[in-house]
């Protein structure tokens, strides 16, 4: 009896046992199964074939740039250039394509070798220039995007049709960039686990002194590595731009730190000497799983990087538990238990599939709700402007009994694509966008009109897409009424700076465009300098203050934005409203105060939370089956002190 006995309690803590390892061997595929079943229970929109399909595209280009983060990662390197170089690639592929007419095949090898290129840059910087990789590749990150702004002047520049079919499906329902994913992932995986330089990666990572002194060309693995890791930056930047079909010269900011959360969040150690592929691959749908269901829970944009930060840390710190418990090493290059791996995967989607199957029965025979419902994309909400239409807008549908879901593109054209397709696959009746750029935003607005969904455009239009209505004001219009305001107030002679917007987006080229044109009935008007500050305050503080070093004796600022008008004032100080005139332009509360004040002269104010109430009038209408007008304008008005008071916005 106690022999059993002993026997019965050694059989229970080798089950506990085994089953802590597993789940410490498997953190992550634990965790992607939780949030999956999660979301399945929270959400009845997210287990659909639409909606998971979104969940692969949009997994997609972090994937792929992810998989040659893990080969740097894995030899213990770090690469933050990776999303510039993804935007530099698709860049030079458009560039060379449409404005010179290369054949779009040598085009694509060109994308691809300025991907090696810089990855090779990174490598010899690292490798024999003895820099710190964290520097090396900052220092490559801003030559890229400042290289992808050059060729592109800061503007998008359109895909070939041949390349842009990247971006649609197979037998329409199987996403190429999923397919695309899938055949990067398999050859990140055959690099990793049957390759001497895979096998060079780990023992890099591991110990690199080790790995130099037993005969191992150190030197020349990291270049290769780090032009792989380039490679693949390339072909996420083609992906991208294909979605979009276009080459956006600020595409995949900040995607750098997406791919290094999936690695990290697969398994691999910051350390370096462990990492694979199939850890990265679920890091990275960890990360879209997340972002597609906030959205569809309707959580702010804000909080989405607050639970993502969470998750980053917590994928840490089982990293460290999984260490002090000795548990496998997370290697490509082991051999050992790839039968029993794949048997884990196997039952993992077994149970994922048993336990998300129960909950569907939460939603099924559940009565939806009465009130219509509304999405409304932003493209940002980091700007006093769109908070406004968005407070219009939220406004509007409380009193008409809409239900509204606001989400925010944070001037990022793919995550507002991923935006746009949550909406398109849930059950929205109708979808509200204010497109990051209007090319891009062409793609997911198809898809809805396809899908039967009204779309109304606010403030920006849509190119080559059709949408129920375009709700906006005339930013062209607007930017002659500036240079028109401060012409005048200058007496058609001075000297002046303008501070545009940033770069790459419609609004800024059509403002610009404005000034331009308004300022060519002032022949006596310089403009001595023009410079963007990217629509932000603290940018416009500092370009003012630099241009004020080489031109003392400006009269005149014009402002693609209230922001960079309020930015100006600051530098400029007492100057403001005595001798240098400051023309802003959106009408934002803090505009208008400083309009009040006399340091910002006028404000080409358009109205915003008009914007939003009408906008949402029409989506209402449009879903009802009532006729819509194709464009509605609202008028910009300009603001001064003595106007001012009875303004509202």
């Amino acid at each position: 009896m106690a022999t059993d006995t002993l026997k019965s309690t050694s059989s229970a803590d080798s089950a506990t046992g085994g089953l802590r390892r597993l789940l410490l061997d498997n953190g992550a595929l634990t965790a992607l199964i939780v949030l999956v079943v999660a979301m399945s229970a929270l959400s009845g929109d997210f287990l659909t074939t639409d909606n998971l399909l979104n969940v692969g595209v949009q997994a997609a280009v972090t994937a792929i740039l992810a998989f040659g983060v893990t080969f740097v990662i894995v030899s213990a390197g770090i690469d933050l250039s990776v999303g510039s170089v993804a935007a530099l690639s698709a860049t030079v592929l458009a560039w060379s394509a449409t404005s010179h007419g290369v054949p779009v095949f040598i085009a694509v090898l060109l994308a691809v070798v300025t991907g090696i290129a810089a990855g090779l840059v990174n490598g010899f910087l690292i490798a024999y220039g003895k820099l710190p990789p964290f520097i090396a590749t900052l220092a490559m990150l801003s030559v890229a995007r400042g290289l992808s702004l050059v060729i592109s002047e800061g503007s998008p520049i359109a895909f070939p049709d041949s390349v842009s079919h990247l971006g649609d499906t197979l037998g329409g329902w199987l996403p190429v960039p999923v397919l695309v994913m899938v055949v990067m992932g398999l050859l990140a995986a055959f690099v990793l686990g049957r390759t001497y330089i895979g096998r060079s990666m780990y023992a890099i990572g591991g110990n690199e002194e080790a790995a130099r002194l037993s005969g191992l060309r150190v030197k020349k693995q990291k270049l290769a590595i780090y032009a792989m890791s380039g490679v693949f930056a390339a072909v996420a930047g083609v992906v991208l731009a294909a979605r979009l079909s276009s080459a956006q010269p600020q595409a995949a900011d900040g995607y750098e730190l997406d791919a290094i959360a999936a690695v990290v969040i697969g398994g691999a150690s910051l350390a370096g000497g462990t990492g694979k592929a199939s850890g990265t691959l679920i890091g990275a749908l960890i990360l879209a799983v997340l972002r597609n269901g906030l959205n569809l829970l309707n959580v702010s944009a804000f909080w989405q990087q607050v639970v993502i930060g969470v998750v980053i840390a917590l994928a840490v710190l089982l990293d460290t538990l999984r260490r002090k418990a000795g548990a496998t090493p997370v290697t490509g290059a082991s051999q050992g238990g790839k039968g029993r791996q794949a048997a884990t995967y196997g039952l993992a989607a077994v149970v994922t599939v048993a336990i998300v199957g129960a909950t569907s029965f939460l939603h099924n025979g559940s009565s939806s709700t009465a009130n219509p419902k509304v999405g409304l994309s932003l493209s940002t909400l980091n700007n006093p402007f769109f908070v406004q239409i968005r407070s219009g807008a939220q406004a509007e549908a409380e009193k008409l009994g809409v239900d509204l879901t606001v989400t925010d593109a944070q001037n990022d054209a793919s995550q507002q694509a991923n935006q746009l397709q949550n909406f398109t696959s849930s059950s929205l009746g109708a979808i509200i966008v204010n497109p990051v750029d209007s090319d891009a935003a062409s793609n997911s607005v198809k898809a809805a009109d396809k899908a039967k969904i009204p779309v109304i455009a606010v403030d920006r239009g849509v190119n080559k897409a059709s949408v129920d209505a375009l709700v906006a004001s005339d930013n062209v219009a607007g930017g002659e009424l500036a240079a028109k305001t401060i012409g005048e107030k200058l007496g058609g002679k001075g000297k002046i700076v303008i501070l545009q917007g940033q770069a790459g987006t419609s609004a800024a080229r059509e403002r610009a465009e404005g000034f331009a044109q308004g300022l060519k009935a002032y022949p006596g008007i310089q403009v001595v300098a023009q410079q963007p500050a990217d629509f932000d305050r603290t940018k416009g503080l500092d370009v003012m203050s630099n241009l004020l070093q080489a031109h003392p004796d400006v009269q005149g600022v014009i402002a693609a934005n209230d922001e960079m008008a309020l930015g100006a004032i600051k530098a400029l100080g007492s100057k403001a409203g005595t001798s240098v005139s400051v023309v802003g332009f959106d009408g934002t509360p803090d505009g208008l105060n400083a309009v009040k004040d006399g340091t910002l002269y006028a404000s080409v104010a358009q109205q915003p939370s008009q914007l939003g109430k009408i906008a949402v009038d029409n989506a209402l209408k449009a879903l009802e089956g009532k006729k819509v007008e194709e464009t509605i304008k609202v008028p910009v008005k300009v603001v001064t002190k003595q106007n001012v008071a009875g303004f509202t916005g």
